[in-house]
């Protein structure tokens, strides 16, 4: 008599560890995604100040207007009245996607020093516990820090965890625009960090910026450090579901939209930042010429194609990154989809060589930050394959069919 394997496909195995898990995490840490109800934030208030505003008796345009009408209305007017609204609105003009982005680095300067001076007080507040003054003197030298001469602030929220974007390069004059998108646990106290720099938003995106000027040391580039979304706390619910990532995803395009000028855009995507990108793809304005991910637990889709994206799609991970060993499905609205390296998925697949754990793709001297500089300033003829061929660089501008620079 012949026998039969009733046992379930591995897959099935897979599935049910993954709800196992969620399940052990639900129970618990309880179901950390559903949002508190708040009063109006810092934020909310600057933004409700402006729509009741006026300036010479005319009221101010909708702050939620496209970029490009809010462009007009800020090149209308003159340095002085540009300048007074900074002041007057800081954190609504510096998170004011469409104001000039000298402008927007101006107000949130103001911001920051309102904020930093908030922090101060609280500080000395004995009405606060031991903790709750510590966490205001470490907010307090954070906001500090994001005022030092030099930096270049984009965005800037205070609320809660906070959340924070940063320039490196001249954005409005550059050529090439790289964009960081971190994953869990990117916030304002963690934007940059003295021990492992590089895993921390801030120093991924000096360290891509200084690699790409040594890719090509003529390239005008940018690149923005944005932790300007809530991401997940720790490896809980929020980061086996798309919910943060789903308002991650609209505050990542509208950014895209106001970006000054015309020149291609990079988007680098790191663990759950991955899951951001592919639910920003299908709507990613069409100057975006490459979305890279790196250690990505899935884009919530089965396939490369069906991101619906104009853009170069590529996907990279180290042979130590943990992240391998989850399950790449989505079942219920949990997991993030199907593996981005594997070859059923159809990215151009990068090589990783030297990077080290999850967090290791930014450290200088790897392959895999090489391969982001040479993606960020479009020098698709250098990039190293993962697979023993040039087959991720085949089709490509600066390569022959084969892919061979």
């Amino acid at each position: 008599m012949t026998s039969f394997d009733t046992s379930p496909p591995i897959s099935v195995w897979r599935a049910l560890l993954a709800l196992a898990v969620v399940f052990m995490m639900l129970t618990t840490s309880g179901w950390t995604a559903v949002h508190s109800h708040r009063g109006s934030t810092a934020l909310q208030a600057s933004l409700s100040a402006w729509k009741h505003g006026r300036l010479h008796g005319h009221a101010l345009p909708d702050p939620g207007a496209a970029p490009a009408r809010l462009n007009r209305f800020f090149a209308s007017l003159s340095g002085q009245d540009r300048d007074r609204l900074a002041r007057r609105y800081p954190l609504a003009v510096g998170n004011m996607n469409g104001a000039p982005v000298a402008l927007r680095y101006r107000a949130n300067r103001v911001a920051l020093g309102q904020a930093g001076a908030a922090e101060r007080a609280r500080m000395h507040d004995r009405r606060l516990t031991s903790a709750g003054q510590q966490d205001a003197a470490a907010r307090f030298r954070r906001f500090g820090a994001l005022r030092a001469p030099g930096r270049q602030v984009l965005a800037f929220d205070p609320e809660g965890s906070g959340r924070v974007a940063e320039v490196f390069g001249d954005l409005t004059a550059a050529r090439r625009i790289s964009v960081v998108v971190p994953g869990v646990d990117s916030d304002l106290l963690t934007f940059r960090k003295s021990y492992r720099p590089y895993s921390a938003p801030y120093g991924m995106a000096k360290a891509l910026y200084r690699a790409e000027r040594a890719a090509d040391p003529g390239a005008r580039t940018a690149v923005i450090a944005w932790a300007d979304y809530t991401a997940p706390s720790g490896l809980g619910v929020d980061a086996a579901t798309a919910m943060r990532a789903e308002d991650g995803a609209v505050r990542l395009n509208r950014l895209l939209g106001g970006l000054p000028g015309d020149s291609p855009v990079a988007l680098f995507c790191h663990s759950y930042g991955s899951v951001v990108c592919g639910l920003a793809a299908h709507a990613l304005p069409r100057r975006v010429a490459d979305v890279a991910v790196a250690a990505s637990p899935g884009m919530r889709v089965r396939s490369a194609s069906r991101l619906r994206t104009s853009a170069h799609v590529w996907a990279m991970r180290n042979a130590t990154d943990w992240i391998q060993d989850v399950p790449y499905l989505e079942l219920g609205g949990l997991g993030h989809g199907a593996d981005p390296v594997s070859a059923a998925f159809g990215a151009r697949v990068l090589s990783a060589a030297r990077a080290k754990g999850h967090a290791g793709y930014f450290e200088p001297g790897t392959d895999s930050l090489s391969n982001l500089a040479d993606i960020g300033v479009g020098a698709y003829g250098s990039v190293r394959c993962a697979r023993h061929d040039d087959g991720c660089r085949a089709g490509l501008p600066g390569t022959t069919t084969d892919g061979r620079a």
